[in-house]
C-alpha cells in the first residue's frame, strides 16, 4: 500500500501561479511512474503530466508550456508547478503513484478566478 497526500491547492487570480506538491509513502523514484491528474466539474478525470522511473516526461497538451513535474529526493515528494493559470484550470488535481498497483491520493483543489 501507498499513501499519497497531495497539498497547495488554493485560489488565485487568472495569469497566477500554484505549486502543488504529492507528499508518498514510498519512495517516488522507485516508481514505475508518478503523476498528476485533474477533475473539473461534471468533467472526467485527465492526465496533466506524467514521470516515469528514468526520468522521462509527457504532459497533456493543455498543461504544455505551463505545468512542470519534477521530483523531490529530500522529502519525497512529487511537485507539480504551475504558471499562467487560467479559469479552465479549476479542478480537483489528484497525485497518482504506479508501481505493481496503482494508488491515488485524496485530491487538492485549485481554483483560478477571472
Amino acid at each position: 500500500q501507498v499513501q499519497l497526500v497531495e497539498s497547495g491547492g488554493g485560489l488565485v487570480q487568472a495569469g497566477g501561479s500554484l505549486r502543488l506538491s504529492c507528499a508518498a509513502s514510498k519512495n517516488i523514484f522507485s516508481a514505475k511512474s508518478t503523476g498528476w491528474y485533474r477533475q473539473a466539474p461534471g468533467k472526467q478525470r485527465q492526465l496533466v503530466g506524467f514521470i516515469t522511473r528514468d526520468g522521462y516526461t509527457a504532459y497533456a497538451d493543455s498543461a504544455k508550456g505551463r505545468f512542470t513535474i519534477s521530483r523531490h529526493n529530500a522529502n519525497n515528494t512529487l511537485p507539480l508547478q504551475m504558471n499562467g493559470l487560467q479559469p479552465e484550470d479549476t479542478a480537483v488535481y489528484y497525485c497518482r503513484f504506479q508501481d505493481g498497483g496503482t494508488y491515488w491520493g485524496q485530491g487538492t483543489q485549485v481554483t483560478v478566478s477571472s
